[in-house]
Formats: C-alpha cells, structure tokens, sequence
C-alpha cells in the first residue's frame, strides 16, 4: 500500500502574510494562483528580486509596519496609520517622532514590561508548585 500525501496550498493572501508582503504589491501570478507549501518554502529559502525588493522597501503590510515602528498595530490604527507604507514613509515617522507615535511606543514598552513581569510570576509559581510535589513524594516515599 502506497500513501500519497497531498499538496497543501494556501491562498496568495495567506503566503503574503506568511512572506511579511503586502499582496497587493505582489506580481499578479502570485496574487492569481493557489500557493502550495514547497512553493512558500523555497520563497522563504531562496527569495526571488520581487520578494527581496518588497521586504526592503515595502509597501509594507501593517504589521510589518508596526513591527518596524515599534507599536502594535491597534497603535497604528489609533495614529491614523491605515494603510500599508514604503520603508521610506517608516523611516520619515521615525524621523519626525509625531506625539502618537511617542506615545505608542511608551504604551507598547508598557505592555512588554507587564508581559515579562508576569512571565516571571508563572515561572516562579511552577517552580513552587515543582518544589512542593518534590518535597510530598520525597515525604510519601520515606
């Protein structure tokens, strides 16, 4: 008995995010056929110019962009920020350091801060609650 293992595809939209491009930046052969998982892998591996050419200057995909601007993307939306931007628009808002932006990148350090905080709170707790169960079958076992 022989197994065949299917081609799994996916469509442009879903490659798209996978490669961190905007799809509407895409050649239209991308944007038109289905994606299958080799494909994606050897995109990943080997990026043709396109790709290469898209992650460097952009348009950029929101998260991208907040990735680059150091905010979350709801940040992006509040900054009035809707719509994908060029490396060269990123790098202008860096530049001039608007209010929002400032203020997002104060908020999203925030939300770092808390989520390391409470990383560590549960690892301590595991640790606790690891040491207790040592202790009770060190006790159950004489």
């Amino acid at each position: 008995m022989t197994s065949h293992q299917s081609t799994q595809t996916m469509k442009p939209a879903t490659a798209a995010k996978k490669l961190g491009v905007y799809l509407e930046a895409t050649p239209a052969e991308f944007r038109e056929g289905a994606v299958s998982r080799a494909e994606l892998n050897a995109l990943q591996a080997d990026p043709p110019p396109w790709l290469r050419d898209l992650r460097r200057d952009g348009p950029h995909p929101r998260p991208v962009v907040a990735a680059k601007l150091g905010v979350s993307v709801s940040g992006l939306a509040r900054g009035g920020i809707t719509e994908p931007l060029t490396t060269e628009q990123i790098e202008a808002l860096k530049q001039e350091r608007p209010e929002w932006l400032e203020r997002e990148r104060a908020t999203q350090a925030e939300v770092r801060k808390e989520a390391a905080r409470l990383r560590k709170r549960d690892a301590e707790r595991a640790e606790r609650a690891e040491r207790a169960e040592r202790a009770e079958r060190a006790e159950q076992g004489g």
